[in-house]
């Protein structure tokens, strides 16, 4: 049924000229992002292109749609927020390697698929919220989060979540597979509630005093200091001190916004133009303001509230190389019982 539901999808789309024709002025984009960031950058685009960008939004299965689309498949252009589902496009085989200099000027090299298959666009800092009150440290590594000075004074997110599994595959890339256990178990036993909710949520328990540290993006620094998220969002951003974490031998880890070209586009040029718009000033410009997070063009405008947790300098170890370890951190969250 649900193979006929994505036949009768494609074939719609072709009937409304969304299909697989080419057409000199137009591509068609698939998202994972919201529509809110999504919208003012396309706009952008044809407005100084002449290019329109048909746009199809989508919670989840991004590779999985394309995969199933086959040959006839419409996308031009795959965009998706984190390093998980952009490396999946590349294991799924429904990107195609592209070469540009704008992209390859603008985005360095451990922040984009070796062949070309993808590119990150902006990045957002894995970060430490800090009680301004009770926590005097203003600065620490990723390592310190284990230690048994911070028990019962650490809040978290699942350590199943996205954006954890690829701090933890990162630890583990840095450090190895047994390290990473032994560091698990540190945090875990360092933990003040349950490691559930989102990032923002340890925020408000660091104001109410259940956590004195979490662990957390730094767009959501943004969308609560800039009172975005509502009024007491705002007071749970205005409760804490940020820190800019790094590994003992390395810097801040960082999760990334990306996108591709699909591996059948019917556009491709004007996909690939689409892609170096989004690192061009211009580009970045609205990654960053609208949303909150960090260029991955260095010297692009970043929003202020952002610019004052200081300079972000992202891991060296690839991505790609990161990602390889998703597995083995998931199975670790699980064998030690991180999320029980």
């Amino acid at each position: 049924m649900a193979s006929f539901r994505l036949k009768s999808f494609v074939s719609a789309l072709a009937l409304i000229g969304f299909g697989g024709a080419a057409s000199s002025q137009e591509i068609n984009l698939y998202t994972l992002r919201e529509p809110g960031l999504v919208k003012p950058l396309v706009e952008a685009f044809t407005a100084k292109t002449g290019v329109k960008v048909n746009t199809i939004f989508m919670n989840d299965g991004l590779a999985e749609r394309v995969e199933a689309e086959g040959a006839r498949s419409p996308a031009d252009v795959l965009m998706t927020a984190d390093i998980a589902k952009l490396v999946e496009i590349t294991e799924k085989g429904v990107s195609q390697p592209v070469k540009s200099a704008v992209l390859e000027a603008a985005v360095p090299a451990q922040l984009r698929d070796a062949e070309g298959r993808w590119f990150a666009l902006s990045l957002r800092g894995r970060l430490i919220y800090v009680s301004k009150d009770r926590v005097k440290e203003t600065a620490m590594t990723y390592e310190d989060l284990a230690d048994p000075k911070w028990k019962g004074k650490i809040c978290i997110r699942s350590g199943q979540h996205p954006y954890n599994i690829a701090l933890i595959s990162a630890y583990i890339a840095h450090h190895g597979e047994a390290a990473a256990e032994t560091w698990l178990k540190g945090v875990k036993a360092n933990l003040g509630r349950k490691a559930t909710g989102g990032d923002r949520e340890g925020a408000r328990d660091i104001l109410g005093d259940l956590c004195d540290v979490a662990v957390g993006n730094s767009y959501y620094i943004g969308l609560m200091r800039s009172g975005a998220g509502g009024p007491d969002q705002k007071k749970w951003g205005d409760a804490i001190n940020v820190i800019m974490p790094s590994f003992t031998n390395g810097a801040t880890h960082v999760n990334a916004s990306g996108a591709a070209v699909a591996k059948n586009a019917p556009n491709r040029d004007n996909a690939v133009k689409f892609m170096e718009f989004l690192v061009s000033d211009d580009g970045q410009k609205i990654l960053t303001q609208e949303n909150f997070e960090y260029p991955v063009k260095t010297g692009a405008p970043i929003n202020p509230i952002i610019a004052a947790l200081g300079p972000l300098k992202p891991d060296t170890i690839s991505i790609s190389d990161i990602a390889k370890n998703r597995k083995a951190a998931s199975l670790l969250v699980d064998k030690i019982g991180f999320d029980n």
